[in-house]
């Protein structure tokens, strides 16, 4: 079975011929070159794969993509504002590894313990939320310059110092 990351979603159509653009937080302009397909909810928990016949970067954060069979922007239309989401596999070759999206999968270390791994990274305006799973329950650790203390790439673990009593909000 894949696991799925989730790296934006569908803000509009462009011209007639069914071409959508992808916004995305892979941290980088990039195209899905090499990527066969992409994966988009039309319902919530369903995840359809989409051939990918063609796409181009816009911008460090917009692809204009084109999908088998969607040949006309009516056709488009239904995709706009839908979650899309990428196998692991296709999502590490593309995101870039110092992007906030990159560090999905690395774990938490407050003072010394490892309080979880990072299962959804949401940016904010002046700070990252990271999602972990804390004793059973979802928490989110926020992540600016008064909570980090340093980043392990290569150990893949994120090092904070939390406020006190926030873990215990989860508890």
């Amino acid at each position: 079975m894949n696991n799925y990351v989730h790296i934006g979603k569908i803000v509009a159509t462009f011209g007639v011929d069914g071409t959508v653009i992808l916004t995305h937080a892979l941290g980088k302009k990039v195209q899905l070159k090499g990527i066969e397909a992409i994966f988009i909810e039309m319902t919530k928990g369903s995840q359809l794969p989409y051939f990918v016949t063609e796409s181009k970067a816009k911008s460090t954060e917009e692809i204009y993509i084109r999908l088998e069979g969607i040949n006309t922007k009516e056709a488009a239309h239904r995709f706009i504002s839908k979650p899309v989401w990428l196998t692991e596999e296709d999502f590490r070759k593309l995101a870039g590894k110092q992007s906030a999206i990159a560090m999905l999968g690395y774990s938490i270390i407050n003072e010394g313990e490892n309080i979880g791994a990072v299962t959804e990274v949401i940016e904010q305006p002046h700070q990252i939320l990271l999602t972990i799973d804390y004793k059973g329950n979802e928490a989110y650790i926020p992540l600016h310059e008064e909570s980090l203390e340093k980043i392990d790439h290569k150990k893949k673990e994120i090092h904070v110092i939390l406020p006190e009593g926030l873990l215990e909000l989860y508890s």
